[in-house]
């Protein structure tokens, strides 16, 4: 602790810093013509304010990308902060000294609960599929992919562009809102790499619709890559009902099956891959994964995310993501309840989500807590609110500003209420 304390910055170093790039800053501005008045001792205080913080989500969107997806158990958390502790053996088999591969900490776990024959995780699911697409189809072979699939994922990523990136060419087959089996079949030959399966996470086609279960797809012959997306390993709950299990996946044949971490599976930002044995070493050997691997936090927290659904009504209590999405109704009108009482708010009926891109047309129907803003208006509220410490993002209903328990954790709903009420009182 001594040497801790002796390395941190003196007052004046510190301070001196800050008022300078505070400065430089203020007269580079002048410079270019403003005339606004501006306090510098608090952009100073907000400059020495980690950028990245701890944030209070109150929205109701449980799965919410902008403020880093799931939250991690706490056996994750304890893996994480082990790991980063110090040194481990990330690549190194303690038993014989030999290097091994940073894989095998979850490759096992995975095949347990998924039933695969070989597993490797990446840094998330577009690496993921860019790696499967490249390793089993790339130097020009073909890769089909059904038109109602040329997906676009977060970010502007695009299915088409992906595979163009692996340096496979594109086959497309169907119409956007029915493909059939023979589409595929007509399609398969000599230069067909892979089939590439997608399932379209953020939207859905309804109405005069069709496409092919991947049971027929993997009897074709050919190599299947199925993203699955989201990663639901818990498919025996009834609110998952309309997300691909990765189990059916892998007992149908799919020679890839790739999902993320960090949403319905409720871990770190991770790319996961299971399949067959072939397949999957194809994938771990070709040169890009090093590229997208997995950094030893991430690999923690993943495996101590994997082993709590050894016991499935265990995970459902300790994984954060599960708990909001089988949140008793009692239980949250108890929060509520708690919330508006600390607020002077009201309870109010609203409607939650799951976000991340997963089932975008499931509602999450529970109550909420609405605060009337004052003479600010709600737009002023909600701001003060993200800008407060600790930040609290609520939304935005009916000119009021709604605050959902589903997201709040029991512990957190004292300081998001202190939040509420010093906003409240800032005016």
């Amino acid at each position: 602790m001594p040497d801790r304390l002796r390395e941190l910055p003196s007052v004046d170093r510190l301070a001196t810093a800050v008022a300078r790039a505070e400065l430089a800053d203020r007269r580079a501005a002048l410079l270019a013509g403003a005339d606004d008045e501006v306090d510098l001792v608090a952009r100073a205080r907000a400059r020495l304010r980690p950028s990245l913080r701890p944030v209070l989500n109150a929205t109701g969107v449980i799965v919410h990308t902008n403020l880093g997806r799931a939250p991690l158990a706490g056996a994750a958390r304890a893996a994480v902060a082990a790991a980063a502790a110090g040194y481990g053996n990330l690549e190194l088999d303690l038993a014989t000294g030999e290097r091994t591969s940073r894989h095998d900490h979850v490759a096992g776990l995975l095949c347990e609960l998924t039933g695969a024959a070989a597993a490797a995780v990446v840094n998330n699911c577009a690496a993921a599929v860019l790696l499967a697409v490249s390793a089993l189809a790339g130097r020009g072979r073909e890769v089909v992919v059904s038109r109602g699939q040329l997906i676009e994922i977060g970010g502007g990523f695009r299915m088409p562009e992906v595979i163009e990136q692996a340096g496979a060419r594109l086959v497309e087959v169907g119409t956007t809102n029915r493909t059939r089996l023979g589409d595929y079949r007509a399609a398969l030959g000599p230069d067909t790499g892979a089939i590439l399966r997608a399932h379209p996470s953020n939207f859905r086609t309804v109405g005069f619709v069709e496409e092919v279960a991947i049971e027929p797809l993997c009897a074709l012959g050919v190599p299947v890559i199925d993203d699955v997306g989201s990663g639901v390993l818990s498919d025996d709950l009834a609110v998952l009902a309309g997300e691909p299990p990765v189990r059916r996946s892998v007992r149908a044949g799919a020679a890839v099956v790739a999902f993320s971490g960090d949403k319905l599976l409720g871990g770190p930002q991770a790319g996961i891959l299971v399949g067959t044995q072939e397949a999957v070493a194809a994938c771990r050997r070709h040169p890009l994964a090093r590229a997208v691997r997995i950094d030893k936090l991430s690999l923690a927290a993943l495996e101590a995310t994997l082993a709590l659904y050894r016991d499935p009504e265990h995970a459902r209590r300790a994984l954060p993501v599960l708990a909001m999405l089988t949140a008793d109704d009692a239980e949250l009108r108890a929060r509520s309840a708690r919330l508006a009482e600390a607020t002077g708010g009201e309870v109010v009926d609203a409607v939650g989500r799951v976000g991340g891109g997963a089932l975008p047309l499931l509602e999450l129907p529970g109550p909420a807590v609405a605060i009337a803003p004052g003479p600010s208006g709600a737009d002023a509220l909600a701001a003060a609110l993200r800008t407060g410490d600790p930040a609290v993002v609520a939304r935005i209903e009916d000119g009021r500003v709604l605050l959902d328990p589903r997201t709040l954790a029991p512990d957190e709903l004292e300081p998001a209420a202190a939040a509420v009420r010093a906003a409240l009182a800032a005016g």
